[in-house]
C-alpha cells in the first residue's frame, strides 16, 4: 500500500499493517508504523488504535530503535486500565505478552533507573497473577535483571524458580527460553551444558523469528573454547547468513565478529564491520552497542598485535580510521557505555564483563572457513628450525651442520649455508668452504645464479676438486636452459660431459661428481623434450637418462645423493613414457621413483611424482590407486610442502574421495584446499575452484546454508576463462538449489536464470532446459506467477525440441497449476492439462521404446490424469452453485478414475500411486454423496496392501501404514453415513 495515501477503513488498516510487518527491519518500517497509527486515530475505532499501537511497539522492538517502544506501551496500558473492554482476546494477550519486553527492555537503556525496573517487575507479577498466568515469565524477567547487575545469588534463585514454574501461554517460546538458559550456563563456565541445552534449537526442533539466529551466534565462542572447531565453523556460516539482514540483531552480529577475532579470521571480521556501518552509531539500544564496540576493540587490538595497526579499516562515518585509532575509539565508547550501566546498577559487573571481553586472546591460530579470505599476516614458515644447541654455534659447527644437510639433501641446506656466509663475514675461509657457500647461494637465486655457479666452479677447482667444478658449471648450464636458452645450454654441457667422463676414466673424479654432470645434461635434454612439438627428441633424452642409471645403479651404497639420482632418473623415464603414450609404464616408473626417494630418506622429493602418479592412475581407471598416491604425497610432503602444493593435492583428493561418495571427508579436503590456495595468493584461481567443490560437497550433505555461503563466496572469482563456463554454471546451479531449500526463492530463480543464460549457448541443450524449468519452479514459489509461466513455456519449448516428452508434460502441468492461481484462470488451466494428457497419449502411440521407457511414459500419463483431477477439484469457486460444483467434482472423479486404470496397468510397480488415486477417488465420491462407492475405494486400498481378506503378505512400510489408516478412516465415516 502506498504510504502517501490514507487508509479507508479498519480492514484496509489491518492489510497495511500486515504488509508493513513483512518489510525489512529498520527506520523505514518504523516510520510507516507511526504513519499508520495516525491513520488509525482518524477511524474513531478504539480497537484500531490498540492494534496500531501494538504494531508500532512490535516493529520498534525488532529494530535499532528499541528505546521508542516504551511510549506506545505506556499508552496501551493506560487504555487497558481505563477501558479493558476495548481490547479483544488477541490484543489482551499481546498486552500481557509485551510486558516482558518492557521489563527486560529497560535493562538495555541505562537512563532508566533500577528502581523503575523493580517497580515494573512487581507490576508485571501483579498483573500476571490477576490474569491467571503462571509466574514463569515473571521469574525469567527477574533472572534477567539479577544477571545483568551481577547479583549472582538472586540470579540463580530466579533461574531455578523460572525452570520450576509451569509453562503457559505467557512463557517465551521454547527456542528463546533455551537460548537464555544456555547463555547463563555458558556465562557460569559450563559450556558443555550450554550446548546440550541449545541442541534442539540448533537442530531446528524449536524456532522463532530470532532463533536459531541468536543461539548460533552465542554458541561460537563456547565451541571454540571446547575445541569443537567444525561445529563452530558451520554455526558461523549458518548463523551469519541469518543475522546479516536483521537490523535488530546487533549483539548476535557482534558474536560473529568476536568469533572472527578469536579464530584467526581477522580479515573476515573486517568485512563484517564494513557491511554494517550503521552499527557504529545506532544509539536506540545501548546494550547491543556496548556488545558491538567491545568486539570492535577486540578485533582492532588483534590486528595491532599482528603488526597491522596502521591498516585502514571501516569505522564510524565521517572520517577515515586505522586499526589502532579505531581500537582506542571503540574501547573508550564501550567503557563509557559500561560505566553508564554500572552507575545505574550500582555495581561494576558490566564494566568487568566488557574488560574481559576486550582482553580475550585467540583460541585458534587459524580456523579455515571455506569462504574467500585475505591473509592479514604473513603465513608462518613451514620448514622446521635448524637442529642445534640453544646458544649460537661457532663457525666450524655451522659449516659441519650445513655440509651434513647438503650431503643428505635436506630441505633447509641452502638456509644453513646462508647462515655460514653471514657468520663468516671478515673471516678467511678455505676455497672449498667458499665454493659451497657460492654454490648454494646460486641454487637459492635460481635464474640469477649463473655467475655464482661459475664462481663456485673456480673455487672448487682451486680446492682441488675438478669434477665438482665441472658439476657446478653443468648446474649453471641447466639454469640457462630453464631461462629458455636450451640450445646454448646443450652446447656447453656437451663439452662438460666429455671432460667429466675423461676425468672419471682415469679416476681423477668420483661417481658423485660424474653423475651430477650427467644428470644436468639429462635435465637439459628433458627441457628440450618439454618444448618440442614432436617426439624426435625423445631417443636422445632417453639415452642420456639411462646413462645416469648405468653409472649410478648398484653403486649408491649409503650415499643419499646417488640414491636420489637413481630415483630422479626413473621419474624422467616415466615422463618420457607418458610423452610416448605408454601410460602403464609411466605409472610403474613413477611408483619406483617415489619409492626410491622414500627409501633414501627423502620423502619430500617423492611428492611431485606421487601427484603425477595419481593423475595417471585416475586416467587408467584406478581411483583407489590414485587416492593412495595422493594420501602418500600429503604424508611425504609433511611440513615441507608449499601452500600451493598443499592446495593442489587437497583439491585432487577431494575429487577422488568425493567420487567414492565420501562427502564429509571430501568437504574437509576441499576446505583445506581453499585455505591453502588463499595462503598461496591463489584465492581467485585455485581457491575459487576449491570453494566451488566445497559448496557441492556441503550441498550433497544437505548443509544448505553453509553451502550457499561458500558458493556465493566463490562466484565473484569464477570465470569461464579460468575455470570454464561449465564450472560457472554448476556453481550457479548448486547455489540455486541451496537458496531454494532455504526458502529464498526469488534469489534462487535469479541464479538459475543466470546459469540458463550461459547454457543457452551450448550445443547440447538439456542443461539449458533443466535450468529454465528449475528457474520457473523458483519463480512460482516466489509468487511471481506471470514470470514463472513464461519460464515454464520456455522450458517446454526446449523439452519439445529435445524430444523429452516427460519434461514437456511436466512444464504443461506446472503451467496449469499456475494458471489456477490467476483470476479467471480455470479455463486456461483446463486447456493446459488437456494438452499434457494429449502429449502423453501421442508419445505412447508413437513410441517404439524399450519396456522400461514405455512403462515410464504410462506412469507419466497416470500422474497427469491424477493431477488433472486434483486441479479440477480445487478450481471450484467458493460461491459456485451446487449443480456447478457437482459437475466439476464429477469431472474431477472421472480423471482420477482414469489415473487408477492407468496405474493398475503397471501392476505392483505403481501400487502406491494407484492406492493414492483410489483414496482421492473415494473422498470425491463421498463429496458427491455416494458412500457405497467411497467405501469400495477404501476396501480396494486395504486389499491392495493385504489388509482385509488375509490373502497375500501385508506390506508394513510407512506408505502402506498411512494408506491403510486413511482407508479405514474412510470406511468408518462411510459406515456412519449409511447408518
Amino acid at each position: 500500500m502506498d504510504g502517501n495515501h490514507g487508509v479507508t477503513g479498519f480492514d484496509a488498516l489491518r492489510r497495511a499493517m500486515a504488509e508493513n510487518a513483512e518489510e525489512p527491519e529498520g527506520p523505514a518500517r518504523n516510520a510507516r508504523a507511526e504513519q499508520l497509527l495516525a491513520e488509525a486515530e482518524k477511524l474513531n475505532i478504539p480497537l484500531a488504535v490498540i492494534e496500531a499501537l501494538g504494531h508500532q511497539l512490535k516493529v520498534y522492538n525488532y529494530s535499532s530503535e528499541k528505546a521508542k517502544m516504551f511510549v506506545p506501551f505506556a499508552r496501551l496500558l493506560r487504555m487497558w486500565d481505563e477501558r479493558p473492554e476495548d481490547f479483544d482476546e488477541y490484543e489482551t494477550h499481546s498486552l500481557h505478552w509485551v510486558f516482558k519486553w518492557m521489563t527486560t527492555g529497560m535493562l538495555d537503556q541505562p537512563h532508566i533507573p533500577l528502581a523503575a525496573m523493580e517497580k515494573w517487575l512487581g507490576e508485571m507479577e501483579h498483573r500476571y497473577r490477576l490474569a491467571g498466568h503462571s509466574e514463569r515469565a515473571v521469574r525469567s524477567a527477574e533472572y534477567s535483571v539479577a544477571a545483568h547487575v551481577g547479583d549472582l545469588a538472586r540470579a540463580e534463585r530466579a533461574y531455578a524458580a523460572w525452570l520450576a514454574a509451569d509453562r503457559d501461554d505467557m512463557a517465551d517460546c521454547h527456542a528463546c527460553e533455551l537460548h537464555e538458559q544456555g547463555w547463563w550456563r555458558s556465562q557460569r563456565g559450563r559450556d558443555e551444558e550450554a550446548l546440550e541445552l541449545w541442541a534442539p534449537v540448533l537442530e531446528g526442533e524449536f524456532t522463532c523469528a530470532h532463533e536459531p539466529h541468536a543461539v548460533l551466534a552465542s554458541s561460537l565462542t563456547p565451541l571454540l573454547r571446547l575445541g569443537r572447531l567444525d561445529e563452530a565453523r558451520a554455526n558461523h556460516l549458518r548463523g551469519f547468513r541469518l543475522v546479516r539482514s536483521m537490523e535488530s540483531m546487533r549483539s548476535a552480529y557482534a558474536d560473529h565478529v568476536e568469533f572472527c577475532a578469536l579464530s584467526g579470521n581477522e580479515a573476515r571480521g573486517l568485512e563484517l564491520l564494513a557491511e554494517r556501518p550503521a552499527y557504529f552509531t545506532d544509539d536506540g539500544h545501548p546494550r547491543s552497542r556496548l556488545d558491538f564496540t567491545a568486539v570492535v576493540a577486540l578485533l582492532m587490538d588483534r590486528l595491532t598485535e599482528l603488526g597491522l595497526g596502521d591498516r585502514p579499516v571501516s569505522g564510524p562515518a565521517g572520517r577515515s580510521w586505522t586499526a589502532v585509532e579505531l581500537a582506542a575509539h571503540a574501547r573508550a565508547e564501550a567503557l563509557a557505555l559500561a560505566a553508564r550501566f554500572d552507575e545505574r546498577n550500582g555495581t561494576a559487573h558490566v564494566s568487568e564483563r566488557a574488560h574481559a571481553r576486550m582482553a580475550q586472546h585467540p583460541l585458534v591460530e587459524r580456523l579455515p572457513l571455506g569462504v574467500r579470505a585475505v591473509r592479514t599476516a604473513a603465513a608462518a614458515a613451514v620448514v622446521p628450525p635448524l637442529a642445534g644447541p640453544a646458544q649460537e654455534p661457532g663457525l666450524p659447527a655451522l659449516i659441519a651442520e650445513a655440509r651434513r644437510l647438503s650431503d643428505t639433501l635436506q630441505p633447509n641446506a641452502v638456509e644453513a649455508w646462508a647462515a655460514v656466509a653471514r657468520a663468516a663475514r671478515g673471516v678467511e675461509l678455505d676455497p672449498r668452504d667458499r665454493a659451497e657457500i657460492a654454490d648454494h647461494e646460486a641454487m637459492d637465486r635460481g635464474p640469477e645464479g649463473t655467475e655464482l655457479f661459475e664462481r663456485a666452479a673456480e673455487l672448487y677447482a682451486e680446492a682441488g676438486d675438478p669434477g665438482e667444478s665441472l658439476a657446478a658449471r653443468a648446474r649453471a648450464a641447466y639454469i640457462r636452459a630453464l631461462a629458455g636458452e636450451v640450445d646454448e645450454a646443450l652446447t656447453v654441457v656437451a663439452g662438460l660431459y666429455d671432460e667429466v667422463l675423461a676425468l672419471y676414466s682415469v679416476d681423477d673424479t668420483g661417481v658423485r661428481q660424474t653423475a651430477s654432470v650427467l644428470m644436468s645434461r639429462a635435465r637439459i635434454l628433458m627441457r628440450r623434450v618439454h618444448e618440442a612439438e614432436d617426439d624426435a627428441v625423445l631417443p636422445e633424452a632417453d639415452q642420456a637418462v639411462r646413462e645416469v642409471l648405468a653409472l649410478v645403479e648398484g653403486r649408491t651404497g649409503d650415499d643419499v645423493r646417488l640414491a636420489a639420482r637413481v630415483a630422479e632418473a626413473q621419474a624422467m623415464l616415466a615422463e618420457l613414457a607418458t610423452r610416448a603414450g605408454d601410460v602403464e609404464a609411466a605409472a610403474e616408473l613413477f611408483t619406483w621413483a617415489a619409492a626410491g626417494f622414500v627409501e633414501a630418506g627423502l620423502p619430500w622429493f617423492a611428492v611431485e611424482y606421487e601427484a603425477r602418479l595419481a593423475g595417471l592412475l585416475h586416467h587408467l581407471g584406478d581411483p583407489a590407486g590414485s587416492e593412495r598416491a595422493l594420501r602418500a604425497a600429503l604424508e611425504h610432503g609433511g611440513p615441507h610442502l608449499e601452500a600451493i602444493g598443499r592446495a593442489q593435492l587437497r583439491l585432487q583428493l577431494a575429487e577422488v574421495v568425493g567420487g567414492r561418495g565420501l562427502d564429509e571427508e571430501a568437504a574437509e579436503h576441499a576446505l583445506e584446499a581453499a585455505h591453502w590456495a588463499d595462503e598461496a595468493g591463489e584465492g581467485r584461481t585455485l581457491g575459487a575452484l576449491a570453494r566451488h567443490q566445497l559448496g557441492g560437497f556441503l550441498l550433497r550433505q544437505g548443509r544448505w546454508a553453509e553451502a550457499a555461503e561458500v558458493l556465493e563466496s566463490a562466484l565473484p572469482d569464477m570465470s569461464a576463462e579460468t575455470h570454464g563456463d561449465g564450472a560457472v554454471v554448476q556453481t550457479q546451479w548448486w547455489l540455486g538449489d541451496c537458496l531454494s531449500e532455504l526458502g529464498e526463492h526469488r534469489e534462487a530463480a535469479e541464479r538459475r536464470l543466470q546459469a540458463a543464460e550461459i547454457a543457452r549457448h551450448w550445443p547440447e541443450q538439456h542443461d539449458h532446459a533443466t535450468l529454465a524449468h528449475l528457474a520457473a519452479e523458483s519463480l512460482g514459489a516466489a509468487g511471481l506467477t506471470a514470470e514463472a509461466d513464461r519460464a515454464y513455456a520456455r522450458a517446454g519449448g526446449l523439452w519439445r525440441e529435445l524430444g523429452n516428452v516427460h519434461g514437456l508434460i511436466r512444464s504443461l502441468r506446472a503451467r496449469a497449476w499456475l494458471a489456477l492461481r490467476t483470476e479467471n484462470g480455470a479455463d486456461t488451466a483446463r486447456e493446459l492439462m488437456t494438452e499434457a494428457v494429449r502429449e502423453c497419449e501421442v508419445a505412447l502411440g508413437e513410441t517404439q521404446a524399450e519396456e522400461e521407457a514405455w512403462q515410464r511414459l504410462v506412469g507419466e500419463l497416470g500422474h497427469t490424469h491424477r493431477q488433472f483431477g486434483d486441479m479440477l477439484a480445487r478450481s471450484v469457486p467458493e460461491d459456485a452453485e451446487d449443480d456447478a460444483i457437482r459437475a466439476v467434482l464429477e469431472e474431477s472423479l472421472a480423471q482420477v478414475v482414469e489415473a487408477i486404470v492407468v496405474f493398475a496397468s503397471l501392476g505392483d510397480d505403481a501400487l502406491d500411486a494407484r492406492t493414492g488415486a483410489e483414496l482421492a477417488a473415494g473422498w470425491l465420491a463421498a463429496d458427491l454423496s455416494r458412500p457405497a462407492e467411497a467405501a469400495a475405494r477404501g476396501r480396494a486400498v486395504l486389499d491392495a496392501y493385504g489388509g482385509t481378506d488375509g490373502s497375500g503378505e501385508a506390506r508394513d512400510d510407512e506408505t502402506a501404514r498411512t494408506r491403510r489408516a486413511e482407508a479405514e478412516q474412510m470406511l468408518g465415516l462411510m459406515e456412519e453415513q449409511d447408518g
